[in-house]
C-alpha cells in the first residue's frame, strides 16, 4: 500500500507520519513549498511533542517525503482546512483544490478519505467533483454498487500537544459513502489505530464530529457566561466552579477568554448552517463565546482607567499593557481562531506601540501583527503597567513574578491555586 496525505498541517503531518512510522510508503502533498521542503529535511513547522523525532526518522528510513503535486497512490487522504466564509457560511475551496489536484492520478482500486471536518453532505459533494473530473471512473453512490474509487469519511478526534499518542489510541469514526467504501477505510486506517474502528454512514460521521465540538462550546458557553454574571455578582468564579463541582454530576469547565483553534471555534456553525431554525441552543452558545473577548477587552479598559484615576497625569498612550499568550490553548503554538491573538489584535488599535506580547511556543509573531512587540515574562514584568493573562501556559503558571503582580488572571491559573489552598 502507497498512501498519499493532500494537506501537511497540524492532522496531516502527524497521519502520514503514523503510516510510515509502520513502514509504509508516504508522500505527503503540501502548496506550501518551505513546509516540503522543511518535510524532506527531516524536520517539522509546527509543535507537536514527539512528532520531530517521528518524521526524522521517517524521511531519513525513506518511508516518507513531500511534494507540491499529488502522485499515484493506493490511498489518498485529504486533510486540508475547511473554515467558514461570510455569514459563517462553510468555505469547502480547499476540498474541491484537493479533489481536483488528485483526480488526474486516481485508478481502479483507489479509495480517497476526507478527514477535514467538514459541514454534513461534503463528503458526497467530493464524489460530485471527483466523478465530473474523472467520468472514466465509477465512483460510489447510496445504491450499493461496486465503484473503481471507494469514498469514505473519517475525522479525526486529536487533542493538540497530545496528536502522537491520540491518533493511535483514539477510537475513530468511519463513515463510507457505502458498506463497501467503510470496509475499505477501516484496512487502511487499522494499519496504526490501536483504537477501535466503529463504521457508519458518511453524513453521520460528519454531524459526529461537528456534534462532539458543539457539545464542547456549548459547555464552555455555560463557563464562560457564568464568569460575566459572577463577575457582575462580585461573586469568585472560580471559587464557585469548585465548589459546584463537588456534585457528584457536575462537572463545570473553566472559563477563558473565549474559544479558539479550527474546530470548536468553527465547527458549530456549520450545523447552525445547515439547520438555521432548528439550532438555537449551538447558536447561542456561538455567540456567548465569540462574544467573550470583547467583555476581557472592556475589563481591560477598565483596569486602564483604575490606574489613571490614581495618578490623572499619565494618559492612556503612555501605559503599556502586556499580554501573556497568543495560541488558542495552552502549551501549543496554534494560533487559529484564537481568542488572545484577537485580544492582542484589538489592543494594539487602543495602545499602538505600548503593547507587548509574550508567547514562549512561536519564534515571531504572526503577519498582521502590528503595533505589538515580543517580551520575555522577566521583560513584559519589568515594562507593564497592566498584566493579562489570557492563555494558561505552564511558563505562566510556574511564575512566582508574575503571580506576585496579580494580574488579570482569565485563565484561573493564579486564582485557583489560591483557593484550593484555603
Amino acid at each position: 500500500m502507497k498512501i498519499s496525505v493532500i494537506g501537511l498541517g497540524y492532522i496531516g503531518l502527524p497521519t502520514a507520519t503514523m503510516f510510515a512510522s509502520r513502514r509504509i510508503p508516504v508522500v505527503g502533498v503540501d502548496v506550501s513549498p518551505n513546509v516540503v521542503d522543511t518535510v524532506n529535511q527531516g524536520q517539522i513547522h509546527i509543535v507537536e511533542p514527539e512528532l520531530d523525532m517521528l518524521v526524522h526518522a521517517a524521511v531519513s528510513e525513506g518511508f516518507l517525503r513531500a511534494t507540491l503535486v499529488p502522485e499515484p497512490a493506493d490511498a489518498f487522504l485529504v486533510a486540508v482546512p475547511t473554515p467558514f466564509a461570510d455569514g459563517y457560511e462553510p468555505d469547502l475551496r480547499y476540498v474541491r483544490s484537493a479533489a481536483l489536484a488528485i483526480a488526474p492520478v486516481l485508478k481502479a482500486g483507489d479509495i480517497v478519505i476526507l478527514e477535514s471536518t467538514s459541514p454534513v453532505g461534503t463528503t458526497e459533494q467530493l464524489v460530485e467533483w471527483l466523478a465530473a473530473a474523472r467520468p472514466d471512473l465509477k465512483f460510489p453512490d447510496h445504491g450499493g454498487a461496486e465503484c473503481d474509487v471507494n469514498v469514505a469519511y473519517c475525522p479525526e478526534r486529536v487533542l493538540p500537544g497530545q496528536v502522537v499518542r491520540e491518533l493511535v489510541e483514539n477510537d475513530r469514526i468511519i463513515g463510507g459513502i457505502t458498506p463497501a467504501c467503510a470496509a475499505r477505510a477501516n484496512e487502511v486506517y487499522r494499519v496504526f489505530v490501536q483504537g477501535r474502528l466503529i463504521v457508519t454512514n458518511a453524513r453521520t460521521a460528519e454531524m459526529c464530529k461537528l456534534t462532539e465540538n458543539a457539545f464542547r462550546d456549548v459547555n464552555i458557553a455555560f463557563a464562560n457566561e457564568l464568569s460575566v454574571i459572577c463577575d457582575k455578582l462580585g461573586i469568585d468564579v472560580w471559587e464557585l466552579i469548585r465548589l459546584a463541582n463537588h456534585h457528584p454530576r457536575v462537572n463545570i469547565l473553566k472559563p477563558g477568554c473565549g474559544v479558539g483553534g479550527h474546530c470548536i471555534a468553527v465547527d458549530p456553525w456549520f450545523v447552525v448552517s445547515s439547520a438555521p431554525d432548528e439550532a438555537k441552543l449551538i447558536r447561542s452558545a456561538r455567540e456567548i463565546n465569540d462574544a467573550k473577548p470583547e467583555w476581557v477587552l472592556d475589563k481591560i479598559d477598565e483596569a486602564v482607567e483604575a490606574i489613571r484615576q490614581k495618578n490623572p497625569a499619565r494618559h492612556r498612550s503612555d501605559l503599556t499593557i502586556a499580554c501573556y499568550g497568543l495560541a488558542f490553548k495552552p502549551n501549543i503554538d496554534d494560533l487559529r481562531e484564537s481568542p488572545a491573538l484577537h485580544i492582542v489584535q484589538a489592543l494594539a488599535r487602543r495602545f499602538e506601540g505600548n503593547v507587548l506580547a509574550v508567547e514562549p511556543h512561536i519564534q515571531e509573531l504572526p503577519q498582521g501583527l502590528t503595533g505589538v512587540r515580543t517580551a520575555s515574562i522577566d521583560g513584559a514584568l519589568a515594562a507593564a503597567d497592566v498584566n493579562v493573562v489570557l492563555v494558561a501556559h505552564n511558563a505562566f503558571m510556574e511564575s512566582d513574578a508574575l503571580r506576585a503582580r496579580e494580574p488579570l488572571d482569565f485563565t484561573g491559573i493564579f486564582a485557583t491555586q489560591a483557593t484550593e489552598q484555603r
